[in-house]
């Protein structure tokens, strides 16, 4: 019952904002389809739930790219991540460096459309880089209940201008991150989280950018996103290390790309001691544009508690593409 009252208060304060996707970070993560709030243990719990490092290793550190297109319609959208994180049970440091790219059309032949129809005259070219340093701390509620919080400082630059929407959007996204100028401003953020543990079953609940910090005179803003999450792990009950998981947007929030509230599903096994970890993953969009993507990972360790770890990212009508690379130490 505790639980699930701090899950309504945290849930009950969502609202929707524009930009940036939940699903930019992590490996593990991205691999499982997005799926990852009620298993995040690992270093990227200081982006999906900064409350399961309480469930996590002694020690864990991580430094990772990501990118994310989806350019082959319009509007369309590109995101890059770059990080490092450190974390213990109680404690965790991380940056994050964001770089936010989208085109969409302005006038009477280019607007906006929920199809995303490739119809467009002018467009309008949009960036926004980000640094964001993070402390997480954790805090114990009950037996197996645990609460989480990650107090960011972000210093965001938001650069615009126009094209010719003759040109393919990949060219127009590059020529969109190539764009100079802006002034750079800072906030603060929080994101916060809830996890618990009973035996097999867990559960997550996650408000990211609880500020929804605004640049450039509101023009662009890091969107506020409440996401919960199930796992079950097989290996608690006396089974093999395999872990599969749900997550759900809770609240609809507004991208350049339209309109995003995410299912998604995976599932991670663990192989031959723990020394080869494979992912694979599926997530839809149930609003705005038809998003669908499938996706997959892996995690291979060059040593003890040293893992070399990728996914991939491959979308259905809409050919969103993304991959990752990063490493990871644990232990």
């Amino acid at each position: 019952m505790p639980l699930l009252l701090l899950a309504a208060i945290v849930l009950s304060i969502a609202a929707d904002c524009s930009a940036q996707i939940v699903e930019s970070v992590g490996n593990r993560a991205l691999g499982m389809g997005g799926a990852f709030v009620a298993v995040a243990a690992d270093s990227t719990a200081t982006w999906w739930n900064p409350a399961g490092l309480a469930t996590g290793p002694f020690s864990d550190a991580s430094v990772g790219r990501d990118v994310t297109n989806l350019d082959t319609a319009f509007p369309a959208r590109r995101d890059r991540v770059s990080w490092f994180a450190a974390t213990s049970p109680a404690v965790g440091f991380s940056y994050y460096r964001l770089r936010i790219t989208d085109i969409r059309g302005f006038g009477p032949t280019g607007q906006d459309t929920g199809n995303r129809q490739d119809t467009r005259a002018d467009v309008s070219v949009r960036s926004f880089s980000a640094s964001e340093l993070g402390l997480t701390v954790v805090q114990t509620l009950l037996p197996g209940v645990h609460a989480g919080a990650t107090l960011k400082y972000v210093r965001g630059t938001v650069r615009a201008g126009a094209d010719v929407g003759t040109r393919a959007t990949a060219e127009l996204l590059d020529r969109g991150e190539d764009l100079d100028g802006g002034d750079a401003e800072n906030a603060f953020d929080l994101d916060a989280g809830l996890i618990g543990q009973a035996g097999p079953v867990r559960i997550g609940a996650v408000m990211r950018n609880v500020r929804h910090p605004r640049f450039d005179n509101d023009a662009f803003e890091l969107p506020r996103q409440t996401r919960v999450g199930a796992a079950v792990d097989a290996e608690k009950a006396g089974g093999p290390p395999l872990i599969l998981a749900v997550d759900a947007d809770v609240k609809t929030y507004a991208t350049g790309t339209g309109d995003r509230r995410v299912i998604a599903a995976g599932v991670e096994q663990w192989l031959f001691a723990k020394r080869i970890g494979i992912r694979a993953g599926a997530r839809f969009n149930r609003v705005g544009a038809r998003e669908r993507a499938t996706t997959a990972g892996a995690s291979v360790a060059a040593r003890n508690g040293l893992y070399v770890e990728g996914h991939i990212v491959r979308g259905g009508s809409e050919a969103e593409r993304g991959w990752g690379l990063g490493a990871r130490v644990t232990f």
